[in-house]
């Protein structure tokens, strides 16, 4: 069938089955605000559009009377990124597609965009096409391609104007905004588009519906894209592919619509700052935990990271994303093409998850119990039941519960100073 371009119609259309299958994604925020890499990614906003003092100071002490933000683009050297590296290392922590930021609100474009003159990453700064390039190694690592693309730009002048008219004209939109889509699709391809910067304009100013029916009826990914649900204020939640709702979104229960949670390592920011402490760092059991969280709603989960102006991933961040990898190759079989189950975690806790393949049902457990003994009350056993622990050998001795469901014996793990990681996996067959 043709989408005609309205919600009605757009939103009928099937949401491709490699998107909810790939569970695992790696997000990447890269742009003219990793140059000062202080504060956050909004550096510009919080700095010239909200005149904050901390970030006045912070430029007056670290540069030349008279800096603009302009003048931090040919200090985005891009000197050490490695695309094949970065490739290589999102492949070892698990993820089955990447995202990079194409253009932020700062409107400064990662390829050479031709309506965006003198400020994209050919005309100055790296003077390379880093979506190309990072597309091309995602690619040959057999990694799906996503492009984040900000629809609005904080200081565009045809911007302000529009904004200015209520949005009864649309010239940012017809010669930056929709040529710059369309650009994205026709060069690179994309398997996913993540829009953003959507909230200020309605679908009227944006056009949005009638850039995803030429999407999804004519474009050279019409079959397989997938995009998120942030084109026009009050569109999250309710319409566009599958759904972001909020950044960091945790719905609590299981959602009715396939979604997706964005969470950043760096809980403070997208993009790579220098003030970045220890402590604003997620921990490794964090991660897990929201991974596990996510995917048992139904969810995919997208994890960020920064890099800094060279085009280095910091050690910490590798660091992270190789400890989500170490423990996807042990316990993924719970998590890649899973489906929610019939519950999704235990009732007296939440420590305790549940995700489904066909008739196998798989408990994540998040604490090692103590005695040993992992209480499932939410599984019917049978007498065919089988329980095995994914990344161990053998198989578990289990017994019915007194009340219900059943009590399985977990393998004996040796006394250790440190905790133990986190999240464990039990294989449940012939359970209803």
């Amino acid at each position: 069938p043709r989408y005609r371009p309205d919600w009605a119609s757009l939103d009928l259309r099937p949401l491709p089955s490699w998107f909810d299958q790939a569970k695992v994604g790696v997000f990447v925020h890269w742009g003219v605000f990793s140059v000062p890499a202080w504060g956050s990614e909004w550096f510009w906003w919080h700095w010239q559009g909200e005149h904050r003092a901390d970030y006045d100071r912070f430029v007056q002490r670290r540069y030349p009377p008279d800096t603009t933000y302009a003048d931090f683009a040919p200090r985005f050297t891009a000197h050490d990124f490695q695309p094949r590296e970065w490739a290589q290392l999102f492949q070892r922590a698990g993820a089955r597609y990447v995202v990079l930021t194409t253009k932020h609100h700062e409107g400064f474009t990662n390829w050479g965009s031709p309506v965006s003159w003198n400020w994209n990453s050919l005309d100055t700064g790296p003077h390379r096409d880093l979506v190309g390039e990072l597309g091309q190694a995602l690619r040959e690592s057999n990694i799906r391609y996503g492009l984040y693309h900000s629809l609005y730009e904080w200081f565009n002048p045809l911007y302000l104007a529009d904004k200015e008219s209520g949005f009864k004209i649309q010239n940012f939109v017809l010669k930056k905004t929709m040529p710059e889509l369309y650009d994205l699709v026709l060069k690179y391809k994309p398997d996913l588009i993540w829009s953003d910067g959507d909230w200020e304009a309605p679908e009227s100013y944006w056009n949005s519906t009638s850039f995803l029916a030429w999407l999804y009826n004519d474009s050279p990914v019409k079959d397989t894209v997938v995009v998120n649900d942030r084109w026009c204020n009050n569109c999250s939640c309710h319409h566009g592919g599958y759904y972001n709702c909020a950044d960091k979104y945790k719905p609590g229960t299981l959602p009715p619509h396939k979604w997706e949670m964005c969470s950043s390592i760096d809980k403070l920011s997208w993009g790579y700052r220098s003030n970045m402490n220890i402590a604003d760092v997620m921990d490794e059991e964090s991660i897990i935990e929201e991974l596990v969280q996510t995917v048992s709603f139904g969810g995919n989960y997208l994890l960020n990271v920064g890099p800094t102006k060279e085009g280095v991933i910091v050690p910490i961040f590798q660091e992270r994303l190789l400890a989500l990898g170490r423990w996807l190759d042990t316990n993924g079989e719970a998590i890649y093409e899973s489906k929610p189950w019939r519950v999704q975690m235990e009732n007296s806790t939440d420590t305790v998850w549940y995700t489904s393949k066909g008739p196998v049902v798989y408990a994540i457990f998040l604490i090692w119990p103590r005695d040993n003994i992992l209480e499932l009350s939410s599984p019917t056993p049978s007498p065919a039941t089988q329980v095995t622990m994914l990344g161990f050998a053998g198989t578990l001795k289990w017994q019915k519960s007194p009340d219900k469901g059943l009590l399985v014996t977990l393998p004996y793990m040796l006394p250790s100073p440190l905790p133990p990681q986190s999240g464990w996996t039990v294989k449940l067959e012939g359970v209803k």
